[in-house]
């Protein structure tokens, strides 16, 4: 995702400057930090409710170590909710594809496991950059093409696997993903790593500064002189590589893969990156927030099956989670304009 533009347009300065001399009130703190503390408030919670189950170091490294997915995921989705591109339907099966290729040409195929894995990842890029040709240069809505591409996708890997899970990719292809670094799987810290160099992008750099431009409004993106066209291409390259990494060390993770739980994803990655509205940045698409939305969920969802409550307590909680979200991120929005 590259980007040019003249020296003095003014796409080479933040497009909101900094009220360093407002007064940082308590809605300015709310408006941030609520999420935040509604995070603490449900640890705590639980914490009264299941102390002997949920207060345990196993607990937290179950809630920090298993989101490694959904912090690809959501990081994909990212790259081109920003600039304006909503909503890429297809991640989860891009995602879910690299994933079952690796495993298919390693376990099935016998390709070495490491070029299997550049194979896996180059077809998820491919997909994503003919996301960004139907889209960005034929001009066809984004709703159709990604969740065309989507089932597209999905039955791909369903027929490449012949409807049945893969395993057997080798135990130390998994190190890649399960390499214990102070006491949790350098998966977890691999997500973290993406999302904050993300968030550096977003905040201190011409690039990420023009992504938030292209977002807000192409046509005078395109008068000041930014490449409009290649970074909305480059968001859906960008969001197939990523989403492909994902998938590949999420089938390290676990040996192998099973195609058909790729769209199990989806609503807690939008709920996740919805949800990252309401943390730091108010009704802007940001990847802290979105950090710590995956967490807050991975944290409910644990509480309450810890709590006793049956498998589908994860699907009334994301659902619920997202259409709060989504509501909240519209009002924030209108708020800041």
């Amino acid at each position: 995702m590259t980007s040019t533009t003249n020296a003095h347009s003014p796409a080479t300065v933040p497009l909101e400057a900094p009220d360093r001399g407002a007064p940082r009130g308590f809605g300015w703190f709310s408006s941030r930090f609520a999420v935040v503390g509604v995070w603490v408030l449900l640890i705590i919670l639980y914490g009264v409710l299941e102390p002997s189950t949920f207060l345990t170091s196993g607990t937290f490294k179950t809630i920090f170590s298993s989101q490694q997915a959904l912090m690809f995921l959501t990081a994909a989705l990212l790259c081109t909710i920003i600039v304006g591109e909503f909503v890429d339907m297809s991640i989860a099966s891009n995602f879910g594809l690299a994933a079952i290729f690796v495993s298919v040409l390693n376990v099935n195929a016998h390709w070495n496991v490491w070029v299997a894995a550049l194979a896996a990842i180059a077809i998820s890029t491919a997909a994503g950059a003919l996301n960004g040709w139907l889209v960005v240069r034929l001009g066809v809505n984004t709703i159709v093409v990604t969740l065309g591409m989507g089932t597209f996708l999905l039955g791909i890997a369903l027929w490449v696997s012949n409807l049945t899970p893969v395993s057997g990719l080798p135990g130390s292809f998994a190190q890649i993903s399960l390499f214990q670094l102070f006491g949790l799987p350098v998966n977890f810290y691999e997500g973290v790593v993406l999302l904050l160099f993300f968030a550096y992008v977003m905040r201190f750099t011409p690039l990420g500064r023009n992504m938030r431009f292209v977002g807000a409004n192409r046509e005078v993106s395109r008068l000041a002189g930014i490449r409009v066209t290649r970074i909305r291409f480059g968001a859906f390259v960008f969001a197939g590589l990523i989403a492909g990494i994902g998938g590949v060390l999420s089938a390290a993770a676990t040996g192998g893969f099973d195609p058909s739980v790729s769209q199990s994803y989806l609503l807690p990655m939008f709920a996740a990156t919805f949800l990252g509205t309401a943390i730091f940045e108010p009704g802007k698409f940001n990847p802290l927030g979105t950090l710590v939305a995956v967490f807050f969920l991975a944290t409910g969802v644990i509480g309450l099956q810890l709590l006793g409550l049956a498998a589908w307590v994860s699907s009334v909680f994301y659902g619920g989670v997202l259409v709060v979200a989504v509501t909240i991120s519209t009002l924030l929005h209108a708020r800041s304009r």
